[in-house]
């Protein structure tokens, strides 16, 4: 069967998302050590001891057609400033998850986020078909949860004890989604904060 999801390139006026190749692991350290990311216990932002195998991983899911991950290219300074995927991709049933998302501090709270997803989002629904696209996060992440309901997703529901932690200890798993009857509305939502990302 034909793959379903491909490597390609995102452009946008702000950022491009890159399709990520071992290339990329020096500027994601740089991106991480903005604000030591990797210190918050409730997100998966790699050490910058341990970005190889993150890439790595993420590549390895990418060949087995279950992920495609991306880098954040900032356009102006042309600068890796973070990365996004596509995963737990569902090829029959046309689903997909946007994941492992994360920015370098000085980013976090502009326009990125919403550029980001507007491009992923419009990829997904107007060349992939997707039929839903999920977004999951950490119950303890509140500003994840906060700015993936601002984004138009609508929360579906708890995994309870849904992973377990580098730590050992359960992780309660919060599902969003948007379907793909809602998405011309959430698109004019989404070009609409542009023109006000705070």
């Amino acid at each position: 069967m034909e793959p379903w999801i491909k490597p390609v390139t995102l452009a946008g006026r702000a950022v491009t998302l890159l399709p990520l190749e071992l290339s990329h692991i020096a500027g994601l350290r740089e991106a991480a050590r903005d604000g030591e990311l990797w210190q918050l216990w409730y997100t998966s932002v790699p050490d910058p001891e341990q970005t190889e195998s993150y890439v790595r991983t993420a590549l390895e899911l990418q060949a087995a057609h279950s992920a495609l991950p991306f880098v954040v290219l900032e356009n102006a300074s042309q600068t890796v400033i973070g990365t996004t995927r596509y995963c737990n991709v569902d090829q029959r049933n046309q689903r997909l998850e946007i994941g492992y998302t994360w920015y370098a501090q000085r980013f976090q709270r502009t326009g990125v986020n919403t550029e980001c997803k507007l491009l992923l989002l419009t990829h997904a629904f107007e060349q992939l078909g997707s039929i839903a696209v999920e977004f999951r996060t950490h119950w303890h992440n509140q500003p994840s949860r906060t700015a993936i309901a601002r984004l138009g997703a609508r929360q579906d529901g708890v995994l309870r004890q849904h992973q377990r932690g580098a730590d050992g200890a359960y992780r309660d798993t919060v599902v969003f989604s948007i379907l793909n009857s809602e998405w011309p509305t959430v698109k004019k939502h989404l070009e609409y904060k542009q023109l006000s990302p705070r």
